[in-house]
């Protein structure tokens, strides 16, 4: 169990940053990010590890496998306890599931049968491809925009969307979250597209869609996801 003391001594000293997209780096270093999080437990430690093998932007190189990204989604669920973290890594998942089947149709793809990707939308998106968004506008408002600048072409516009909802959406679960684990976790999540967004440029961000984009991420595996909200 975590010293609560402990916890609050470690959040207190993690500084705060600027605004998405207007710092140009994160709060700290990578290496004092570390020194501080050796306040973790060994087990909260593991559940962090395996939080950002599956979550971090700059951990999917050319090399990874639609098998392998399913495997981690699948790990990290299996290793963490906490529901507001197993939210987070579903509403990842589902993000990218569904930027993966738009780039997908714009390659002329056809309609996957059966299951799409990973997440709780793998069985309605091939049921709606040939809607717009599939559907997909009142849980996700932001996938008009994706297909927009998709369809311009604008791969860093794109990386910086994605940023930009899933930086919301942690912002939205950390207002929950004081002086836990959960806390200490989001904060490295946060840290993490605030150091991705500082490594983009247009060109990598061109070769890593036109990559992502050439992997069907259909007939793969579906994930349960059944009792990823409890």
């Amino acid at each position: 169990m975590s010293d609560p003391d402990a916890y609050i001594a470690l959040i207190s000293s993690l500084p705060g940053s600027e605004r998405l997209f207007v710092a140009k780096q994160p709060p700290l270093s990578r290496l004092r990010l570390e020194r501080r999080l050796t306040a973790l437990t060994s087990e909260d430690a593991r559940v962090l590890k395996a939080l950002e093998h599956a979550l971090n932007w700059g951990g999917y190189d050319m090399d990874v496998t639609d098998a392998q990204a399913i495997k981690r989604c699948k790990e990290a669920l299996e290793d963490t306890p906490q529901p507001t973290l197993r939210k987070i890594l579903v509403e990842r998942m589902d993000l990218r599931t569904a930027v993966a089947a738009l780039r997908l149709r714009k390659q002329g793809g056809s309609p996957p049968s059966g299951v799409f990707g990973m997440g709780r939308w793998s069985r309605h998106i091939p049921e709606n491809w040939g809607d717009p968004h599939f559907r997909l506008e009142g849980a996700m408002p932001w996938i008009k925009d994706a297909k927009q600048l998709l369809d311009a072409e604008d791969p860093l516009g794109l990386e910086r969307l994605l940023l930009s909802v899933s930086h919301k959406q942690l912002k939205q679960h950390a207002s929950r979250h004081y002086f836990d684990f959960e806390a200490v976790a989001i904060y490295v999540l946060k840290w993490n597209i605030f150091d991705r967004w500082a490594q983009s440029n247009a060109q990598d961000a061109a070769k890593r869609f036109e990559h992502l984009a050439q992997q069907a991420m259909a007939d793969v595996a579906d994930i349960d996801f059944e009792g990823a909200y409890a």
